[in-house]
């Protein structure tokens, strides 16, 4: 079934604070910033915070205490993701002739390549609430854990079944998806980082609520 915009979209009674949930997470919310493959802040983002629907926390939480007894924090980069957001990538994929960053993070493709080739969507399944990209953090080492490509490099070698780094890197994507399956999350298979609830609460609805502790019901 196609999903469509209805009128529960600007609703954030279903959301929480993941840090709320998490307080160890780590929390880099690129677009927030101006590192990212647009090299601007992103329309929506008023604060670098992550929210997610409940039901997405409390698995992402069984998730973190999993690997927090392996000496692991879970690291976060974007979680749910307003629809003006992506409206704001879709237009400067169409419009606009920045390129500036794409030696950083599209260094082997065209703008238009990422919607065709899955990188970046018209409608993201970030706005529905339950998606998460994240990393792990080792906390003995104090640094990521070498996934073999940074987040949101759009190309081949972030594609989760690359074979084409080293083996302990693959190993470590593998671990990553491993415990996320095993608490309820799917991967998708261009992008390592990216997980979605199994079982989403709104598979149908895309939000549009600025990304704001102020806007939480």
């Amino acid at each position: 079934m196609k999903a469509e915009y209805i009128s529960e979209e600007m609703d954030s009674s279903g959301f929480v604070v993941l840090a709320d949930y998490i307080p160890g997470i780590i929390q880099e919310i690129r677009y927030h910033s101006t590192y990212n493959f647009i090299g601007d802040r992103i329309d929506g983002y008023e604060e670098p915070v992550a929210l997610l629907t409940k039901e997405a926390a409390r698995a992402l939480k069984s998730v973190s205490n999993e690997m927090m007894v392996q000496g692991y924090r879970l690291k976060v980069y974007d979680a749910y993701r307003p629809a003006r957001a992506v409206k704001h990538f879709v237009l400067w994929g169409i419009e606009d002739t920045d390129i500036r960053m794409k030696p950083y993070f599209y260094p082997d493709l065209e703008k238009q390549e990422l919607f065709v080739k899955g990188y970046i969507a018209k409608n993201s399944s970030h706005s529905k609430g339950s998606t998460v990209d994240l990393t792990l953090f080792d906390m003995k080492s104090g640094k990521e854990v070498d996934m073999g490509s940074p987040f949101d490099h759009f190309s081949e070698v972030s594609h989760p079944d690359y074979k084409g780094i080293t083996d302990e890197q693959y190993e470590n994507r593998m671990a990553l998806q491993k415990v996320m399956i095993r608490n309820g999350f799917k991967p998708i298979d261009c992008e390592w980082w990216h997980f979605t609830l199994e079982n989403e609460p709104y598979p149908e609805t895309y939000f549009d609520f600025p990304i704001s502790i102020k806007y939480l019901k």
